[in-house]
């Protein structure tokens, strides 16, 4: 294969895989690193479910290159959980049916983990994070609900 060597650390492991330029950073993430959580829905950046982490910040992988990744640093949904267990967001939003399908979820775990280290709170959260968002399933009540009760349990401990 032709290609370029990409260097990536993904959910705090290195490895370095050959991708074709035009190799797309969901793809490679996908078929390439078997992260099969990272989904593709629109494949134009609107639907938000291939969203990851570059670096700390949430970017769409489907309007990226792996190429762009080289040297850098991807989180995945994969990376989320804490040990053998979900992480708090991920039981929140199981808890309060903040998902139906699963399809968008991944995705915006991501997104509100980002909006989580960047210090946001509850309602900041919901009134930017999820914007990027589409969800078709539950209505995005129980993904409120998810936010406010992490975030609620985040402040009792």
């Amino acid at each position: 294969m032709t290609g370029k060597d990409v260097t990536v650390t993904v959910n705090s492991g290195t490895r370095t895989e050959r991708a074709e330029p035009r190799t797309l950073l969901s793809d490679f993430l996908r078929h390439d690193f078997g992260l099969t959580g990272t989904h593709v829905g629109c494949e134009h950046g609107v639907c938000g479910s291939c969203t990851v982490l570059l670096d700390g910040e949430p970017v769409r992988s489907c309007l990226m290159l792996a190429v762009q990744v080289d040297g850098r640093t991807v989180e995945t949904v994969e990376g989320l959980a804490d040990g053998a267990g979900l992480s708090s967001m991920q039981r929140a939003m199981m808890a309060e049916h903040g998902l139906q399908c699963g399809f968008c979820t991944p995705g915006i775990l991501m997104t509100l983990t980002a909006a989580e280290r960047d210090g946001l709170s509850a309602a900041e959260t919901v009134s930017s994070a999820l914007q990027g968002h589409l969800c078709r399933c539950t209505g995005y009540a129980g993904i409120r609900a998810a936010i406010e009760r992490h975030w609620r349990e985040r402040e009792l401990t």
